[in-house]
């Protein structure tokens, strides 16, 4: 398509310039994404150990042993993908189309945009995820952990990566393509996102050019692509990849840690609080602002199934036991972020929705030229965005039931013991397998370098968000958001951010 063309079908609204470090940062995170997944997904297995071994003496490391240690493929990198679980992936991909077709749901309509008119959608992700679970436990009853569905996540790990990334980057492909036919005062109501038009071809492609692409598929009908991917294939594999680590648990040692439990149920509750309040997403900026391209793709599809199961595919094999004290310490942790997450969200709602509300009625605010009220006292008061810190005190709760991380796989004839004194006094387990063994040795500690990133991650995810939230408000308020920060300093935490 020519430049001319392309310049004839674009409505007249102007980008807001570049993010993410412009086209330089987009095709980093572009390639980075990617390469964490695969790096942790090798470097922390079931076949030498969590990092493997050859990591921990880099100068005796040669690319042979590497090989070995981390299971490459024996075929090479034709190894990393496969026709058949590229067929089983498309086929849940469908499934959960046909699901939302199918099933009843809401029917509600999405935030006003620029042309005035709003989107239909039509929301069940939540009794989507259950059937799919209730298809999940009557095959685990009928063959417990050598369920297909477990077997299958566990034996092609590294193909399911690689599956879901290629189809990240088809979408991600078609959507920039397709947005060129987005013609202003169009009767879809297409739109293009204002960062996803700069004309810089692998920005756009991974920012995303149109707001909320559409697609109409026989019998299935229309699909809002964006909000599909936000909460269904992802978000449920998500569990899935959790459920199928304890079962492998469960497979090799007869049993399941309360580690593991702890760390799945927690998990659990957040995907299916997220898929119960799936109507929710049409406020966020994913949805209202952002538009849909690599971006939200691998994330939704690949970076948060993958990376936010990390720990439990650790404990999988490292099945460490917490006891009562580890489970009340966690549980404490997990209580804590939520009470300032909660507390602070609902501070906020009750006193936009009622100002002289008897929970918020003695909280000090500014008033704003454009008639907003920015709270200045209470959690609003303690920093700018408390339920930020309280978010990210909770994602502790997912990685300290690992403890202190690491082990390395032995090849011997260990001792067999109980499911209830899994390790013991050296950190020595029992694979349950032939002449195998797990303890952490010299390891112990360098796992937390994977079990753990989920909060280095988080921590920056959430200082960006904050950093982007910043300037939407500077843009909104002007002056007086100059003036709402000498009220309140701290962003999120105070006296350190």
């Amino acid at each position: 398509m020519s430049k001319s063309v392309r310049k004839s079908v674009l409505p007249p609204v102007k980008s807001h310039g570049y993010e993410f470090g412009g086209p330089f940062g987009a095709l980093a995170i572009s390639l980075l994404v990617p390469a964490v997944c695969y790096l942790t997904a090798f470097l922390c297995n079931d076949i030498s150990g969590c990092p493997v071994p050859s990591t921990l003496h880099p100068r005796s490391l040669t690319l042979q042993k590497l090989k070995e240690e981390v299971g490459w493929p024996s075929d090479g990198v034709r190894g990393l993908a496969s026709w058949s679980v590229t067929g089983y992936v498309v086929a849940y991909y469908l499934s959960s189309l046909v699901l939302q077709a199918a099933l009843p749901g809401v029917v509600t309509q999405g935030a006003k945009l620029r042309s005035g008119a709003r989107l239909e959608y039509k929301f069940n992700a939540f009794s989507s995820g259950v059937t799919v679970l209730l298809f999940a436990a009557i095959g685990t009853y009928l063959q417990g952990p050598d369920f297909f569905l477990w077997t299958f996540i566990w034996d092609n790990y590294i193909q399911l990566i690689t599956v879901n990334l290629g189809i990240a980057f088809f979408l991600a492909c078609f959507v920039y393509y397709r947005s060129f036919s987005v013609k202003a005062g169009n009767h879809h109501k297409r739109e293009l996102a204002l960062g996803g038009h700069t004309g810089n071809l692998i920005y756009d492609w991974f920012i995303g050019r149109e707001l909320n692409p559409r697609i109409d598929i026989p019998i299935i009908g229309t699909i809002d692509i964006k909000a599909f991917c936000e909460l269904r294939p992802g978000m449920l594999g998500y569990v899935l990849l959790d459920l199928a680590f304890m079962a492998h648990q469960w497979k090799l040692y007869g049993g399941l840690t309360d580690s593991i439990i702890l760390i799945t149920l927690f998990q659990s509750i957040y995907v299916f609080d997220a898929l119960w309040m799936e109507p929710a997403i049409l406020s966020t900026m994913d949805i209202t602002t952002d538009g849909f391209g690599f971006m939200l793709a691998v994330g939704d599809l690949v970076w948060l199934p993958f990376i936010y199961s990390l720990q439990v595919r650790y404990l999988a094999v490292y099945p460490l036991q917490l006891g009562l004290q580890g489970i009340v310490g966690v549980l404490a942790v997990q209580l804590f972020g939520y009470w300032i997450f909660r507390s602070a969200n609902n501070e906020k709602n009750r006193f936009r929705i009622d100002p002289n509300d008897p929970r918020v009625a003695h909280l000090e605010y500014m008033e704003t030229k454009s008639g907003t009220r920015l709270l200045t006292s209470g959690w609003w008061g303690f920093s700018r965005h408390p339920n930020y810190l309280g978010d990210w005190i909770m994602g502790w709760s997912y990685c300290l039931p690992t403890g202190i991380a690491g082990y390395i796989v032995k090849h011997g004839s260990p001792a067999v013991f109980p499911l209830g004194d899994m390790v013991d006094d050296e950190g020595i387990v029992s694979l349950g397998l032939p002449k195998q063994q797990v303890l952490q040795g010299e390891a112990r500690g360098w796992g937390i370098l994977i079990t753990y990133f989920y909060l280095l991650y988080f921590a920056i995810l959430l200082v960006h968000r904050e950093l982007r939230d910043e300037e939407a408000c500077e843009r909104k308020y002007g002056g007086d958001w100059a003036e709402y920060k000498k009220k309140v300093r701290w962003r999120i935490l105070p006296g350190i951010y």
